[in-house]
């Protein structure tokens, strides 16, 4: 991203109106449900559009990512696409479960997937935003992924791609 999109995607979270609060849904396997934690970026949301959005994140999946390095991260936490189940670790508003790249079928080693984990090593933080409606995106700040490993989901009977992301507090970048 560059220094004079990064600033432009601030400067619009900073303006434009309010949205409600976002609920999750209902977790899996001992995975919290409800509202999501109550933060300076969670809760009143500045709405973006998807051409905003797109400044920065150039594709509609999930994970952007450009020769191997990843730039963005989109989610809705599983409420628009359920193969996607992202969620708040419970009792943390900085802690995110973010579900890897593959809609069907087991996930594999993706490119997407090879970026995030690459995203551990070099731990540079990235945008995240949240799909709130069609048309209407959060960007819910930056952050860094910390963890990830691949494990069998039974409600989603398949493997899974599971990484960490920590929110990044704004003189942490």
């Amino acid at each position: 991203m560059t220094p004079s999109s990064d600033s432009a995607l601030q400067a619009r979270t900073r303006r434009g109106q309010r949205a409600p609060g976002v609920r999750l849904h209902r977790g899996h396997a001992g995975e919290p449900s409800g509202a999501l934690p109550s933060s300076s970026c969670t809760a009143a949301p500045n709405l973006l559009t998807w051409a905003e959005v797109n400044r920065t994140h150039r594709v509609r999946n999930g994970v952007y990512q450009r020769r191997g390095r990843l730039v963005s991260l989109l989610t809705d936490f599983g409420r628009i696409n359920p193969c996607y189940p992202d969620y708040f670790r419970p009792a943390s508003n900085d802690t995110i479960i973010y579900t890897g790249e593959g809609r069907r079928g087991d996930q594999h080693l993706s490119p997407g997937n090879r970026a995030l984990l690459a995203a551990i090593k070099s731990g540079h933080a990235v945008p995240l935003f949240n799909k709130l409606a069609p048309g209407r995106w959060q960007h819910l700040g930056y952050w860094r992924v910390t963890e990830g490993q691949q494990s069998f989901d039974e409600r989603e009977n398949r493997m899974l791609w599971r990484f960490t992301l920590k929110k990044v507090m704004s003189d942490e970048r």
